[in-house]
């Protein structure tokens, strides 16, 4: 069995009627889709805006309500309707980062406080504060940076805050919407070899949404395409990306820009 599994998953909104003339209708932001994940996986999941990527992504972390279909992990089934604390299995076994590390982040809280928030939450045993310095250092970081607030750091330095409040937990999965687009190129390259080094050493499933198809290519074991709503087209990051099967696919590789060379 994967690791996550989804099966038949859909989800409609109900859109308001214009006029008193006009029927309610609905919008449908993922048709009923099917995926698998393994365990240690890293997926890319890319398209364009309002593709799907974000509904699918919440849906998968019971952060919403399925219209359709249903989503298991580690073998045992996802109820979006459950109560935050009846959910806590689920969360102690993902990490989330988030795509600005300027507002992701409280201003008011000291690094420390922000990072040792699941901890608290999740109500995880052990030395927290020992944790939260023990993850700063493995972000990168010094450990006695905990104790700085959020405007004393730089863009890169507030994202891997952000990383290591999302790794403090000790998760299986860790999920990003789109981390890396707030960070200018240097930061990201950086950001980007701090995921994958994070990964291979906690073996984690990696799940990252982007729209930036080189930091999948860079971090991603597969892909996963989705336009509309749909998945696409999936496979291995390299076939997936060298040899694209749907038109669409290729629109999205020949819109990458390409820097002439001087």
């Amino acid at each position: 069995m994967s690791l996550i599994e989804a099966a038949g998953l859909s989800r409609s909104f109900a859109v308001p009627a214009r006029s008193l003339f006009e029927r309610r209708r609905l919008s449908v932001a993922l048709h009923p889709t099917d995926l698998a994940i393994e365990e240690g996986e890293s997926v890319g999941i890319i398209g364009e805006s309002g593709s799907g990527k974000s509904t699918l992504v919440r849906l998968l972390l019971g952060l919403d309500r399925p219209t359709t279909g249903r989503v298991v992990v580690d073998g045992r089934e996802v109820d979006a309707t459950a109560s935050a604390r009846s959910l806590h299995w689920l969360r102690r076994q993902t990490g989330l980062v988030f795509q600005d590390p300027y507002a992701s982040l409280d201003p008011r809280m000291t690094a420390g406080q922000i990072i040792s928030e699941p901890l608290w939450a999740l109500d995880i045993p052990g030395d927290r504060r020992a944790r939260v310095r023990e993850v700063l250092v493995q972000v990168g970081l010094e450990a006695d940076m905990a104790d700085r607030h959020p405007h004393e750091f730089s863009g890169g330095q507030r994202q891997r805050i952000a990383l290591a409040r999302a790794i403090a937990h000790r998760p299986r999965i860790l999920v990003g919407d789109e981390p890396l687009s707030a960070l200018d190129v240097t930061v990201r390259a950086q950001v980007l070899e701090l995921l994958t080094d994070l990964q291979r050493q906690e073996g984690l499933t990696v799940i990252m949404v982007s729209h930036d198809i080189g930091v999948v290519q860079n971090l991603a074991d597969s892909v996963v395409v989705m336009k509309d709503g749909r998945i696409v087209e999936q496979g291995r990051t390299d076939a997936v990306l060298q040899r694209p099967a749907e038109d669409y696919t290729r629109r999205l590789l020949a819109a990458i820009p390409v820097i002439p060379e001087a």
